[in-house]
């Protein structure tokens, strides 16, 4: 199966701070599957490291109060077009992330707290019929 997955994840340096959160169990699922590596926010245009990034409504803004929404967007589309292009039916992505968090993200305060939503891109993977996972929760659902 082919799986698409958090570049992060994966261990490459994309997060906005440069770094990653390498997961040895999401990396072990190379035995069996085929991991496609993503990053939608670099896919989107940004740089990394790059200003952190939280979602306000509909609306994505730096935490320096600059409006991103058009790169997470192209971010979340680019990511969407790998999916189809591997004929992924699942994602692993990073929890969380505005882009990539799946039910709750943190909610646009720059605070720490997190609210009930959906990252960009996982948001447009899910509308699309992907099965979206996080590195909390991927064993369950494979």
């Amino acid at each position: 199966m082919n799986i698409l997955v958090s570049a992060c994840l994966l261990g490459v340096d994309c997060r906005y701070c440069g770094d990653s959160c390498r997961n040895e169990g999401i990396l072990n699922l190379k035995d069996k599957h085929n991991l496609i590596p993503v990053c939608p926010e670099q896919l989107g245009g940004l740089p990394t490291p790059r200003v952190p990034s939280e979602r306000k409504g509909e609306l994505v803004v730096g935490k320096d109060g600059t409006d991103v929404t058009e790169e997470f967007q192209k971010g979340a589309e680019q990511a969407l077009y790998l999916c189809q292009l591997y004929e992924c039916e699942t994602a692993i992505l990073k929890k969380n992330s505005p882009s990539c968090g799946f039910g709750i993200i943190y909610d646009g305060t720059f605070t720490g707290n997190k609210v009930s939503g959906d990252g960009v891109a996982a948001e447009l993977l899910s509308q699309h019929g992907v099965l979206v996972l996080n590195e909390d929760n991927y064993a369950e659902g494979l």
